[in-house]
């Protein structure tokens, strides 16, 4: 988790005055776009199914804020 938000700060540095965006959090959007607000996992007998080095990770770019994490579970 560390080397990855580590590349994604050299890859969209905070505050790079190249951006448009007038509220100042420009790099915040560029890397919420950029990783997604959305992941599908698979759930097999009550854990989740991940490969050995995977893991999910809630991102706040743009904060700390308040928010919300929804999780809807769909059966087959």
């Amino acid at each position: 988790m560390h080397d990855f938000l580590w590349k994604l700060e050299q890859l969209v540095p905070r505050g790079d005055p190249a951006y448009q965006h007038a509220e100042g959090n420009s790099d915040s959007h560029i890397k919420a776009s950029t990783v997604g607000s959305s992941v599908v996992v698979l759930v097999e007998d009550g854990r989740l199914v991940l490969g050995t080095w995977q893991g999910i990770y809630f991102c706040e770019f743009d904060g700390p804020r308040q928010r919300r994490l929804l999780v809807k579970c769909v059966t087959d």
